[in-house]
């Protein structure tokens, strides 16, 4: 299940995002109910507003897919620097009850769900989802759960559960 969602979260995306944008400009939903509802979502799954529901995060996921080399991927941690829900579900990606959890007695040490994730491609040095020594993107302020980790292991050795 998880799989497919992850396989379709841009069509998850594009519609949570429409509709949020349309509800927000058609129907004046105040702000402080987006924040309110994005922290909540952080609370319970970590960082998942930026990646499944934001209108911004749609616009610069077209922008990072219009790039084959890469090179704006990088500026996708920096259209958060004014997005207090990327702050304060960031801040509670270490604390959601929702986290991405490796089981090293299955993991292979392929790399594949390295390979997939953005973090690790910005800061290969820091972070790593199987090796024991380097620090977990999952938990890092930046990562937006996108989940291409979890869906593309070949063992099942990564799990996104409470």
């Amino acid at each position: 299940m998880l799989k497919l969602l992850v396989d379709k979260r841009i069509l998850i995306l594009a519609l949570l995002a429409g509709s949020l944008y349309y509800g927000i400009s058609v129907y004046h939903i105040s702000l402080w109910y987006v924040l309110l509802a994005g922290v909540v979502l952080g609370a319970v799954f970590g960082k998942v507003f930026c990646r499944w529901v934001c209108p911004l995060g749609l616009m610069m996921e077209f922008m990072m897919g219009a790039s084959p080399d890469g090179k704006i991927r990088g500026m996708y941690q920096y259209h958060k620097i004014g997005c207090p829900i990327a702050w304060i579900s960031g801040w509670l990606n270490k604390y959601s009850f929702f986290r991405i959890k490796v089981n090293q007695a299955s993991c292979k040490n392929c790399g594949i769900c390295d390979k997939e994730c953005y973090i690790v491609a910005m800061e290969p040095a820091k972070y790593s989802l199987y090796k024991p020594a380097m620090d977990r993107p999952g938990e890092s302020f930046t990562c937006s759960k996108c989940l291409k980790c979890v869906a593309k292991c070949p063992n099942g050795s990564l799990t996104y559960k409470v």
